[in-house]
This record gives C-alpha cells, sequence and structure tokens, in this order.
C-alpha cells in the first residue's frame, strides 16, 4: 500500500489525498495532525523513517490494513514540506535504507510536480475569474494591445458599439471614442503598470456615436502580454443630472434675486416704521430676519460668481482692500452663530498684511463659508481658531474647527460642487460652499486646501497673492 497526504491550507494537519493498495478507501480525506503518528512527525521534522515492527500509536491511522513494516518520506518543494509519502507492507523486514532512499527521491520529485500542478491550478482559477468579471462587467471593458489595436472585448462592449467581435478586432481604440493624448500620451506613454488614468470622452463608433463615458484605462499583463485595459463607463445619466443642477441653479438665480431684493427693501422699510416703544422687542426678529436674508443673498451670488468662473469669465470687480478689516467684517456677520453655540473665536493676525487687489465679496464670502462651516461642525462652548499670517509673496488666512475631522482620502473631494460627508449628526446642505471657496480663490491666484485627522478637528488654509 503507498500512501500521499498533503498538508491542508492552514498547513494544521495533513489530509490523505491518494492512495493505492487493497482496503485503502476509508483512509482517504482522513486527517492526521501535525506531530501525531509516524506520518505528522515526518511531516514536521522533515526526516524520512522506517519502521518494523510499527508501534500500536503508529499503527492506529492505518486501520484495516495488515501493516507489519513502513517507510514514510517527506514531499518537499523549495526547502518546505507539503506533505508525506508513505509506503507500508504486510511483511516484515521489508524495507531497509535503499527503500528510504529511493522513495525519499521519489518524494522530492513528487514534490516539484505538486508544486507545479498547485500553481497551474491557481493561475487557471484567476484566469478564469478574470474572465468571469471581465464578461460579466456592466461597463464596456476593451482590451488592446500597447499600439492601441483592440485584443478583446466584452459582452457590454459589444452590445454597445454593435459590430461583431472580428470587425471590432481590426479597429482600434481611437475609433471607438475621441482619445486623449495630453492624458494618456502620444503612444500610451504615460501609463505604467501602477497608475490608472481617468478622462471624459464621447463614443465616437455608430449607433453609439456623441455617448458620453468615463474612461479609465490601465497598464495589464493579460495571457503573458503587456496590454491595456480600458474600461468605457455609460455616464449619460449623470451627465443629464449635471444639466438639471444647473438648470436648477439658474432657476433659483434668476426666479429669487428680484423677490428677495424686495423682502430685503421691506425689512428695512419695516424697520424705519416700527413705533419706539416696541423697538428693542421686534428689533430682535427683524434682525434674525435680515441674517437670513443676507445669507441667501450670498448663496444667490455665490452661484452666480460661480456659473461666471467656471464659464472662463474674469473677476471685474477687483480693487485694493484692506484684508483685516474685511476679515473683521466677516467675523462680525458670524458672530451670531457663533454666540448661539457659545463659542469663541481666536483671532491671530500679523499687523504687517499689505492691501490686496481683490473682489473684497467674494473673499468676504468665502471666509464667511469657512468660518460658518468652523462653528455648524464644532460642539458647544468650543473654541475657533482664525489667523491671517503673511507668508512670503502671500498672505494665508486658516480656520480651526473641532468638529470630527474629513475622512481619509475626501481631502480634495470636498471641495467638488454637491458633494457632502455623510457622517451621521453632519448638518444638512447642497455642498456648494466650499465649491465656491475653491472656485473663487482659485480666480484670484490663490490655493485653497484641508489639513485633517479624523475625530481631532479641520483647518482650512487659503492663500492669496501679494502684489
Amino acid at each position: 500500500v503507498v500512501l500521499l497526504a498533503l498538508m491542508d491550507e492552514e498547513k494544521q494537519d495533513l489530509v490523505m489525498r491518494a492512495a493505492t493498495g487493497k482496503g485503502v478507501e476509508p483512509l482517504l480525506g482522513k486527517h492526521i495532525p501535525l506531530g501525531s503518528g509516524v506520518a505528522g512527525r515526518v511531516a514536521s521534522d522533515g526526516q524520512g523513517v522506517i519502521l518494523s515492527p510499527i508501534p500500536p500509536a503508529d499503527a492506529a491511522p492505518l486501520i484495516g490494513l495488515d501493516a507489519r513494516a513502513l517507510v514514510c518520506v517527506p514531499v518537499q518543494t523549495a526547502g518546505q514540506t507539503i506533505g508525506i509519502l508513505e509506503a507500508v507492507n504486510p511483511k516484515g523486514d521489508a524495507f531497509n535504507s535503499d527503500a528510504l532512499l529511493v522513495l525519499t527521491g521519489i518524494g522530492s520529485l513528487a514534490g516539484t510536480a505538486l508544486a507545479n500542478a498547485q500553481l497551474y491550478e491557481r493561475l487557471e482559477s484567476a484566469h478564469r475569474r478574470y474572465h468571469e468579471l471581465f464578461e460579466d462587467s456592466i461597463d464596456a471593458l476593451v482590451i488592446t494591445d500597447m499600439q492601441g489595436r483592440i485584443l478583446e472585448a466584452n459582452r457590454k462592449a459589444l452590445l454597445t458599439f454593435q459590430p461583431d467581435e472580428d470587425t471590432l478586432q481590426i479597429q482600434t481604440i481611437s475609433q471607438i471614442h475621441a482619445l486623449q493624448p495630453e492624458i494618456v500620451g502620444e503612444g500610451f506613454q504615460n501609463l505604467s503598470k501602477d497608475r490608472t488614468l481617468s478622462y471624459e470622452s464621447e463614443l465616437t463608433l455608430p449607433p453609439s456615436a456623441g455617448l458620453p463615458v468615463q474612461v479609465m484605462v490601465r497598464r495589464v499583463n493579460f495571457e503573458g502580454t503587456d496590454t491595456l485595459q480600458w474600461t468605457l463607463r455609460d455616464i449619460s445619466e449623470r451627465k443629464k443630472l449635471d444639466t438639471m443642477r444647473e438648470d436648477l441653479i439658474a432657476m433659483i438665480y434668476h426666479d429669487l434675486r428680484s423677490p428677495l431684493a424686495n423682502v430685503v427693501s421691506s425689512l428695512d422699510v419695516l424697520s424705519s416704521l416700527l413705533p419706539t416703544d416696541q423697538q428693542d422687542s421686534l428689533q430682535t426678529v427683524l434682525a434674525i430676519a435680515r441674517r437670513s436674508t443676507d445669507r441667501i443673498q450670498r448663496l444667490i451670488s455665490s452661484l452666480l460668481d460661480m456659473r461666471r468662473l467656471e464659464a472662463g469669465m474674469p473677476i471685474t470687480n477687483q480693487r485694493e482692500t484692506d484684508m483685516l478689516t474685511l476679515v473683521h467684517e466677516a467675523v462680525e456677520t458670524v458672530q451670531p452663530a457663533f454666540d448661539s453655540k457659545e463659542q469663541m473665536l481666536e483671532l491671530m493676525e500679523d499687523e504687517n498684511i499689505p492691501h490686496l487687489s481683490i473682489d473684497s465679496d467674494m473673499i468676504r464670502r468665502v471666509l464667511i463659508n469657512l468660518l460658518e462651516n468652523a462653528s455648524k461642525y464644532s460642539g458647544m462652548g468650543s473654541t475657533i481658531y482664525l489667523g491671517v499670517v503673511r507668508d512670503g509673496k502671500r498672505m494665508q488666512v486658516s480656520v480651526e474647527d473641532s468638529g470630527p475631522g474629513i475622512p481619509a482620502g475626501e481631502d480634495e473631494h470636498i471641495f467638488n460642487k454637491f458633494v457632502r460627508l455623510e457622517a451621521p449628526g453632519s448638518p444638512k446642505g447642497i455642498g456648494l460652499g466650499l465649491a465656491f471657496c475653491r472656485i473663487a480663490v482659485e480666480a484670484h491666484g490663490g490655493k485653497i486646501w484641508v489639513q485633517s485627522e479624523p475625530g481631532h478637528g479641520s483647518t482650512f488654509y487659503f492663500n492669496l497673492p501679494i502684489p
């Protein structure tokens, strides 16, 4: 009888995988703990042994076999034991040192063969999984060579492009969509093995010509060859939503601006008409109304500025401005929010900040946005730090809060339009405040960024050039 046992995946014990000879069927699949019995000891020690006669403890795993002598050797590959090979004979004194040497050699050959078979099986399994994911993807996937010639396309790609597979494989990726060589490089030289590039484009192949797609391309090894994998994701619904958002913003701006101006004028008239004996009590109500209308006006102005600046229009209302005065005006505007939450503001400012050539209303709204956010995300009785310093040829402002912080990887994302953190208990909004701040600061030649550690608050910075 000859038995082959292999280590299980967690290397906790041996499992009888194969056997030949009379009465071996009950042994197949049997588990043998490492260090237990002759097979377990050989697997642990890596040394072959001959036993004749067989001690009862070592004969127990061979129940049902007529065993008087055995030889057991390790099956090894690359210096690692992966199993044992065991020969059992019903006659005593059947094995000698030559038998041990021969079986050890067979075990070595078996180790190499088994390791190669296991590696091949893993590669085949990975290859099958890749093809299953490739074919079942909801995105159109295309594999090309390094010159852009199409080698493979999944079912979604064939449904989208609608040629037969043979026709598709004589085309290049540039015939499928509007390639952007400034991103991927003229000869795809910008693509490295650890980098994925992404850009928006449109399909050019009928009948899907004009379909907007998000293109993601990376370099992969496909069947032993360097290739490019192109993911073409349909973003037509996203584009429709973007258009609807822009239309909504335009509607809000045009339909709210005039009525709001009438509300502001009416509040001013009411304030002047208030009886003297009711002045104090009603002025508080009017002050709340004024602050609310001011906030709506800032939002509408920010929406208009975003549309203008995104369209490439320049800032037209720049003038020499005392930055420290502007900071104090912004703090005064946000002070009621601080008071309602019993928050303290610590202001640290350099005295040598020169006047800047800026759109003062736009930068004031940037400051107010950052201060309001700091107040919203900080708790009752907390302290907010506002810094205004000169940093070489730039003026730098910092706003530090004690809020929940920003998750890793979201530092840049939060400055995009309609993006808000989805943390439990976070203030609600439409996600335009920080987007406006970024557009306004960059339009002035400045930079805005955030440093944050989850659970330890955030510090927002922006700088502006000093002339």
